[in-house]
């Protein structure tokens, strides 16, 4: 089986079969279940909630799409048992263009909303004004930051989500000339 070394460090979505198949919420936690260990069909199900021909389905788009692939099979009573991983470290995602949603802060809310309610968060928006240096340089910290902690993560331990998010707002728009 192939260990995270063998794994090229970042899978570059470029089709649009990959697209839409990064772009729905299920498997986006599908890529979420195989991110640090193997997984079979059945195990994917559970971890997901979803029903198991559903994680089939969704397994079978992500294979077709290049994002997971099968890294060990095992026979158990005559049936083929497959454990699916990610076919990357980390996927890249195509800028969304104007006017279309990120397909990957979109995930993140989702998530973020359905999380529990009681357990710990650390959600926080702030408004800077750098400059292009600073924005820079507090770009490649955070992706520093996320490196580090990415390497520390143990398959043992409950999973953890950090989205981050650092750009220059667009003009707002305003609706029907109204300037308050």
């Amino acid at each position: 089986m192939p260990t995270d070394d063998d794994l090229p460090e970042t899978f570059r979505v470029t089709t649009d079969e990959q697209l839409r198949a990064v772009s729905n919420l299920t498997r986006h936690r599908i890529m979420a279940v195989l991110r640090f260990e193997p997984a079979t069909i059945t195990q994917i199900a559970e971890r997901v909630g979803v029903a198991k021909g559903s994680s089939s389905y969704h397994v079978r788009l992500l294979e077709r799409a290049g994002l997971v692939k099968v890294v060990r099979t095992r026979k158990v009573r005559g049936v083929t048992e497959r454990y699916y991983a990610m076919a990357a470290r980390s996927i890249e995602l195509p800028d969304p263009g104007d006017g279309r949603a990120d397909v990957l802060m979109r995930h993140a809310v989702a998530d973020l909303e359905a999380s529990p309610a009681d357990g710990e968060r650390h959600v926080r928006m702030a408004h800077l004004r750098l400059t292009e240096e600073q924005f820079a340089e507090l770009g490649a910290r955070l992706q520093a930051l996320a490196d580090e902690y990415r390497e520390l993560s143990d398959p043992a331990l409950p999973d953890t989500s950090l989205v981050f998010a650092l750009f220059h707002p667009g003009k707002p728009e305003q609706a029907g000339g109204d300037a308050r």
